[in-house]
């Protein structure tokens, strides 16, 4: 039985981070799937589909990962890909509260299992947040962003759109 886990976030934009915690992932687990949830509530720098295409484009050799887009619950999802963890960082000791109590609830409702991988100790200050912030301002972000990772995106109206 192939062992797939499903890694859900805004991932806006994704981060080296986010890479590190698939990269572990695949250690793990046969396949990754990157699953970037859509909130209506929330501004995001990026659409849906421009992080998809993004973080596509950055996996596009490496068949062990999949790339998808979802609304509503993530343990619905997860059950609907037939998944068999949810895969999640976790940076500080708040994000692991916050991350078991998500996945005490997951277990109760869905009877599904959280692997929880604490942040590589060189990524523990990288946010999405942060990076939104930083682009904001005009900074460099490329420290932050995977190796070879663009947040370039492809417009109906135009050739290149840059970030």
């Amino acid at each position: 039985m192939k062992r797939i886990a499903l890694y859900a976030g805004s991932f806006d934009p994704f981060t080296r981070g986010h890479a590190d915690i698939v990269a572990r992932g695949l250690d793990l687990f046969d396949e990754v799937i990157v699953a970037i949830g859509t909130n209506e509530s929330k501004r995001n720098l990026f659409t849906a589909e421009e992080r998809l295409e993004q973080i596509s484009r950055f996996y596009a050799h490496e068949p062990r990962v999949r790339v998808v887009t979802y609304t509503g619950l993530t343990v619905s999802l997860a059950q609907e890909l037939q998944v068999q963890a949810l895969l999640r960082g976790v940076r500080s000791s708040t994000d692991m509260e916050y991350e078991r109590t998500l996945a005490d609830l997951n277990r109760h409702i869905a009877d599904m299992e959280t692997v929880l991988l604490p942040a590589s100790q060189r990524f523990t200050h990288i946010s999405s947040t942060v990076v939104r912030e930083l682009l904001h301002y005009g900074g460099d972000v490329s420290a932050f962003l995977p190796e070879g990772f663009s947040l370039e995106v492809c417009s109906p109206h135009s050739t290149t759109t840059q970030a």
